[in-house]
């Protein structure tokens, strides 16, 4: 079953109303620049054809009830409670599914007058989980995009989004950017969206990847990751330090010749979590440039250089990825790199069209070789953002 079809069964199950309507949004791959977005930098992501669909409606009380495919438990809280519920340190009162579509209604209630309509919300998605796809970002910009019609809201795709990131870091208690948010709100077919993190000026940038014969592979290596604990916030935790050592407002306002003074402020580690920011920066404003002035058949390097970043500065990598990533550039990727928060997840391979079976096929054979269970490989396509459905 199709998850459009899977939610609209779900909503028939759990409500005795009609729904009001059909909302989607999709997961994303961040083609470049990664932890550079809570560092007020630059990053150029682009919405994927893998979707989160909610199906709506008013239940005639002041509760919000919450069902999924993820799990078979309806969560139902009234609407007052939320505030309650959130914000929170980690300890919810809910599965922490739940906490995505409950956060969004808390945090559109908190930013403006919604009525106290009680709604049901059937949610289904073929976004993967902890691949680092953004799986989140797709829940809520779908709910959002749900309840801002239900609740006649008039909220515009920008403002959703930060609805979603406010969400994501109080209700769930995930310190993320809003990369991925914009990026599931406002994604457009065949291109990706290069977005400056801090003033969210946004350029529609065309890939042109079809028309270069190349795709996107996903490698998934089924390692999930969790961005509300551990390394995540650690990292964003070195950045802060970082950019106070060298009294700026954030990395962001910083560039390479900073590197020489940076490295004396601050420790080594340190150090290197504020290299890959300040870097990756620059490599997302030379993917930009070389995808305008020579194509993406020009940017295998830039995506190369930035997952050697993240493996040795940031130090987001796993064995798991960096097996994945060398295996897609040896069967004939022109450049691979993770993608996501790293930790686990997810990488991703610009291949050649008459190369992907063979990267599917090495990154498969090099998992067994090295003992770790068998990798999910599809490809993905640059696809058009959150949209009422019906």
């Amino acid at each position: 079953m199709t998850p459009d079809a899977a939610a609209r069964a779900l909503f028939a199950e759990m409500s005795d109303s009609p729904a009001a309507g059909e909302w989607s949004a999709p997961g994303r791959v961040n083609l470049i620049g990664e932890h550079t977005d809570y560092n007020d930098g630059f990053v150029l992501p682009f919405a994927i054809d893998h979707r989160t669909h909610a199906v709506a409606g008013t239940n005639g009380s002041a509760d919000i009830r919450v069902e999924s495919t993820f799990a078979d438990a309806r969560v139902v809280v009234h609407l007052d409670d939320l505030d309650r519920m959130f914000p929170t340190t980690g300890q919810l009162a809910v599965p922490e599914w739940a906490a995505y579509p409950l956060g969004v209604a808390w945090a559109l209630r908190r930013a403006t007058d919604a009525p106290q309509i009680g709604v049901d919300i059937a949610i289904a998605s073929d976004v993967p989980v902890g691949a680092g796809l953004s799986s989140s970002a797709a829940i809520e910009g779908a709910v959002a995009s749900a309840l801002n019609d239900v609740w006649g809201l008039g909220l515009d795709s920008v403002a959703l989004a930060r609805i979603g990131r406010r969400a994501e870091n109080e209700a769930v208690g995930a310190p993320t950017g809003i990369m991925d948010q914009m990026a599931s709100m406002l994604g457009r077919a065949d291109a990706a969206i290069f977005l400056d993190c801090r003033s969210l000026h946004t350029e529609v940038i065309d890939l042109g990847f079809a028309a270069a014969g190349l795709e996107v592979v996903v490698i998934d290596t089924g390692t999930a990751h969790a961005h509300a604990t551990g390394g995540y916030r650690d990292r964003r935790d070195a950045c802060e330090r970082g950019a106070a050592a060298l009294g700026v407002a954030a990395l962001r306002d910083l560039s390479a010749p900073d590197l020489a003074r940076a490295e004396r402020a601050m420790d080594a580690t340190t150090f290197r979590r504020v290299r890959h920011v300040v870097t990756e920066n620059q490599r997302v404003l030379d993917t930009v440039q070389t995808l305008r002035a020579q194509g993406p058949a020009a940017i295998g390097p830039l995506l190369d250089a930035s997952h050697a970043s993240m493996r040795d500065d940031f130090e987001i990598s796993t064995p798991e990825l960096d097996t994945a990533v060398a295996a897609a550039r040896a069967a004939g990727a022109i450049g691979a790199r993770m993608t996501g928060g790293g930790f686990g997840g997810a990488a991703i391979a610009l291949t050649p069209h008459d190369r992907v079976d063979e990267v599917a096929l090495a990154a498969a054979s090099t998992f067994d070789e090295a003992g770790y269970a068998p990798p999910h490989v599809f490809t993905v396509t640059p696809s058009g953002g959150s949209r009422r459905d019906a």
